[in-house]
Parts: structure tokens; sequence; C-alpha cells
């Protein structure tokens, strides 16, 4: 039973209401406050040795942070998908365990294990090892936030995958290495990058576990977001609002990204659908 038309209309005015009031406007705001005080100021803002030291403190963490979680959610997107083994079930909860709580709790986390208070804080110190209030602890917290991403994008598309493709090449003669890069990673291709851009989004966007373990020392921790809230807090509104302007290209970026995945993966399922079935020989 279809619904009233009226219903469908008003179900379609407030999905719009609230898209244009809680999204669109807040986007729009940023970019029109970024450049109040004209584009010189706008380039200024972003040209700054403190911002641009910033820019490059958050693509460094999104390099280091993506090929590392890029390579766990693959390992164990396949040993969840692919094998039985006992602690499995607690594996799948661990990788969720990010998702439950507080980014500023997780960054605590770091501080009572790394910090010269912490459990390795004096035997880090004697090797002269800084990891709270250095880049390492905003890698290491950014890593945790965003390991889930590409494991739980892998998981049920090789769940569904099943294993009988990977079975036969085996039988046939393959090595694991080319069974995984022939049979396993063609058949996941768009969710790995799927997950690989969300990592990314997440890992520049990330200030909650990453205030507190960078000390924000300016110049040298801050990233872009801890970036734009020294700037504000330094009544720099419109350096604030152009940093984060840079932000905000990113979450475009990422959802022109993931809508042409999305696009291209569901092109590519309905031409294998219409493809005619194999006749057999005469």
């Amino acid at each position: 039973m279809e619904e009233p038309v009226w219903v469908r209309w008003i179900l379609i005015g407030v999905a719009l209401a609230f898209s244009l009031v809680f999204l669109l406007l807040p986007l729009i705001n940023v970019f029109a406050q970024a450049l109040s005080k004209g584009w010189q100021f706008y380039w200024d803002s972003l040209a700054h040795p403190d911002s641009t030291a910033s820019i490059r403190l958050t693509l460094i963490t999104a390099l280091i942070v993506i090929p590392v979680n890029t390579l766990f959610g693959l390992s164990a997107a396949w040993a969840i998908a692919k094998f039985e083994f006992r602690g499995k079930s607690l594996l799948t909860t661990l990788i969720d365990l990010p998702f439950s709580i507080s980014p500023v709790v997780s960054g605590l986390m770091f501080i009572l294990l790394f910090s010269l208070q912490g459990y390795f804080g004096e035997w880090l110190e004697e090797r002269g090892w800084a990891v709270i209030f250095a880049v390492p602890g905003i890698v290491f917290a950014t890593v945790f936030v965003t390991f889930p991403f590409v494991a739980r994008e892998l998981i049920p598309i090789m769940q569904a995958a099943g294993s009988d493709q990977e079975q036969a090449a085996l039988t046939l003669g393959a090595s694991p290495w080319q069974t995984f890069w022939h049979i396993t990673l063609p058949s996941v291709k768009w969710g790995l990058i799927y997950g690989i851009i969300l990592c990314n989004a997440r890992a520049m966007g990330e200030f909650g576990a990453v205030s507190v373990v960078s000390g924000s020392i300016t110049g040298l921790t801050d990233t872009m977001p801890l970036r734009v809230e020294k700037l504000y807090n330094e009544y720099n509104a419109a350096g604030a609002f152009a940093v984060a302007s840079l932000l905000a290209l990113l979450a475009l970026v990422t959802l022109a990204l993931k809508t042409a995945l999305e696009w291209k993966a569901a092109r590519e399922e309905r031409v294998s659908t219409r493809a005619p079935a194999p006749t057999g020989l005469s």
C-alpha cells in the first residue's frame, strides 16, 4: 500500500529542510566566514607558518595511519570472514571498540601508558623516546580511532563472497599470494577504497584524542582541527574558518568520491547481472 501523496511530500520537505538547516547552511557559512576579509587574508591565513605546519603534520599523520589501517583491515577482515578460530567474536568486538569509546577517553588511555607518570613513561624517557606531546602520540591516537573503518567495510563483503573461489584457485595450484592478488582483492576493491576514504577523512578531522596527546604545541604538534580551535580562541575567526574550509573541502571530496564509487559499483553490478549466461558446447 502506497502512502498518500501529501505524506510523501511532508517527508521529503522535512528531509530537505533538515539538510538545508543542519548541513548546507553551516557548510556555506564556513566558506563565507573564511572569505569575509577577502582572498588575500584567506591565503595569508593558510600560508602562515603555524598553519602550514598543522597542514603538514595532518598529512604526515594520514600518510602513516592509512597504510597501517589498510593492512590491519585486510588482515582482520580476511581472518574473520574466511577462517574459524578461537577468539573470533572477541576480535570482532575489539574492532568496534573505538566506536563505543569517547576519543577523549582513548587519548587519556595513551597518556596513562606513555606519559612520564605512565606505565612505560620512565622506560621511554631513559631511551630518549617521546610519545606524548610528540608526533608518535598523535599517530597512535589517530590509528586507534580510525582502525575500524577499513575492516568494517571489508568484513561483510568478504563474508558474502565466501571462500569458494579462493579454494578453487588454491586447488588449481595458485599460491596464497596469487589467490589474494587475483581473486580476493578484486572482489573487495570498492569496499577497500571506500574504507580508505572514510579512514582518511576521520584521520584528518580527528580532534578529541589528538588534543589530549598532542599538547597543542604551536608549530609542532598542532593538527588542522587543533589549529582551528587555537585561532578561534585567539579571536581570529576568519583565520580559523580559513583552515576549517580545508577540512570542509575534504568532506566534500570524500562525499564526491563515495558517491562516485557507489555509482560505479552499482553500474558494474548491473552490467554483470545483464551479462548473458555462457552457452554449453553443442
